[in-house]
């Protein structure tokens, strides 16, 4: 399989794109990532960050990095939040590379620890994450598990 992972800061030509295709995987209103991406392509801060994996063209997958990924733990920032890979392309490691990509990527900007809210378990493990505690999603009932990534 031939893609390349590209940061939208680096090709922001594919932010309408990516901002159509994340809300069509998450149901984030458009506008939310819109107003998101515009703040990582003014550069003014470390985050946020959108990350998408392509493939002729068309996105296979993705991910951002924000402060807070709708959840009540305020202190534990930034968060890498929305990975999703088309179910076409899954187990060939995309998101992995991904979530490589993106903790080298932050790294160079100065943030070594990142965090992700999830309902998975053991999938993150295998890319260097821990799990470190319990999180109350917004407007979840049932607590979702937080992983650390420590560069």
């Amino acid at each position: 399989m031939d893609y390349q992972i590209i940061r939208l800061a680096d090709q922001p030509e594919i932010k309408e794109q990516a901002a159509k295709w994340f809300h069509e995987k998450w149901g984030i209103p458009l506008a939310a990532y819109l107003e998101s991406m515009e703040e990582s392509l003014a550069g003014e801060k470390p985050f946020p960050q959108w990350y998408a994996a392509v493939e002729d063209g068309r996105i296979i997958g993705g991910l951002g990095v924000i402060g807070n990924d709708f959840h009540d733990r305020k202190d534990l920032a930034p968060n890498v939040c929305a990975v999703y890979t088309e179910e076409d392309r899954r187990g060939r490691g995309i998101a992995g590379a991904l979530l490589n990509y993106v903790c080298a990527d932050m790294k160079e900007r100065g943030i070594d620890t990142l965090y992700l809210l999830t309902d998975h378990d053991s999938f993150y493990e295998r890319y260097g994450w821990e799990f470190f505690c319990m999180a109350q999603g917004d407007g979840e009932a049932e607590l979702s598990r937080m992983y650390v990534h420590r560069a």
